[in-house]
C-alpha cells in the first residue's frame, strides 16, 4: 500500500478528531505509568491491577490504530507526535503536530525530522 499523502486543508480537517484522540492517549498514558509504577513498587494500586493495566494498554493500541488507520504517522507517544505526510514545493514533507499545539501550524522535510521544523505560514 503506498503512502497517503495530505493536503494542508485535508489534515487541518482531522485536527478536532486528532485533538480529542491525542488527549485520550495523554490521559491513558498518564493513568497507565502511574498504575505500573504502583504496582512495581508497592504491589498494588488503588486503580487496579495487572488486569487493568492490560486494558488501559489495549485502548492506547486502539487509538494508536485509529492514527494509523487515517495513514497518520506517530512519531512519539510521551510527548505525543505526529506526522501527516504531504508535498510542499514538490518536495516530500511531514506536517507535524505535538501535544499541547492547538493547530496543526508546522512542517518539516522528510529527511529532517523534528530538528527541521518550520512554521507552515
Amino acid at each position: 500500500m503506498s503512502e497517503r499523502e495530505f493536503t494542508i486543508e485535508e489534515a487541518g480537517a482531522l485536527m478536532p478528531d486528532v485533538r480529542a484522540k491525542a488527549a485520550e492517549i495523554v490521559r491513558l498514558r498518564a493513568d497507565l505509568a502511574e498504575l505500573t509504577l504502583d504496582l512495581h513498587t508497592v504491589g498494588s494500586s488503588p486503580m487496579g491491577g495487572v488486569p487493568e493495566a492490560k486494558a488501559y494498554e489495549a485502548r492506547l493500541q486502539e487509538h494508536v490504530t485509529w492514527f494509523t488507520d487515517q495513514g497518520i504517522e506517530i512519531k512519539g507517544l510521551a510527548p505525543f507526535l505526529v506526522d501527516f505526510p504531504a508535498r510542499r514545493g514538490g518536495r516530500s514533507v511531514r506536517l507535524c503536530w505535538i501535544e499541547g499545539e492547538h493547530d496543526l501550524a508546522w512542517y518539516h522535510l522528510t529527511e529532517l525530522g523534528f530538528a527541521g521544523r518550520r512554521p507552515l505560514d
